[in-house]
């Protein structure tokens, strides 16, 4: 059983690899399977540095575009999904520069209040909560810099490790720890007089 469970996540890269090499030798039917794949993740990623639907499937698509264009591009020192967010975050952060907004937006930690208080769809005053606290993280992660911000939605949103986020932001792992916990500490203060639950 050990054996199985660890051969597992290597058949998966082993599959993956193995639909980027056909890729790259013209081969356009895996584009699809690759987008499947990964798309949850990449319109995540790119809705929490936009805080738009439409911007954020605007800037998975060209993503996604550079990525298949660009596939030689990506060398193997990490997975190929920490390189592509690496493309979503920078198309959505170009795409926010363009249209003059504010880059990132994001989850913090009391994302667990939201998920519990979506729970209760039929209630229209836990709706008005819900919306009251969305907007309030929204303003939340504007008090936060560029830097702390990316940071934050790529680990949160995106899933990545410390050490992904290492590679994806060409920063250390001290770079990584520090970003994330000056983050937390100014949206727990933001938060803690204007979220009093």
């Amino acid at each position: 059983m050990r054996i199985i469970m660890a051969s597992k996540p290597v058949a998966d890269a082993r599959t993956e690899q193995e639909m980027l090499t056909r890729l790259r030798n013209g081969d356009r039917s895996v584009m699809n399977e690759l987008f499947v794949r990964h798309r949850a993740a990449c319109y995540r990623v790119a809705y929490r540095l936009l805080g738009n639907e439409a911007d954020a499937l605007d800037a998975v698509q060209n993503a996604f575009i550079k990525a298949f264009t660009h596939v030689d591009a990506f060398e193997g020192r990490s997975s190929f999904k920490t390189w592509l967010l690496r493309v979503v975050s920078n198309a959505a952060l170009d795409l926010g520069r363009q249209r003059g907004r504010r880059e990132e937006r994001g989850l913090i930690d009391v994302l667990d209040q939201v998920n519990e208080v979506s729970s209760h769809q039929g209630d229209p005053g836990v709706q008005l909560d819900r919306d009251d606290l969305r907007s309030l993280l929204d303003q939340a992660l504007k008090q936060l810099s560029e830097a702390q911000r990316r940071t934050f939605v790529l680990h949160v949103d995106g899933g990545l490790s410390y050490r992904e986020l290492a590679e994806v932001l060409d920063v250390s792992i001290g770079t990584v720890m520090s970003r994330l916990f000056y983050a937390r500490r100014k949206l727990r203060a933001f938060l803690a007089d204007r979220w009093p639950r």
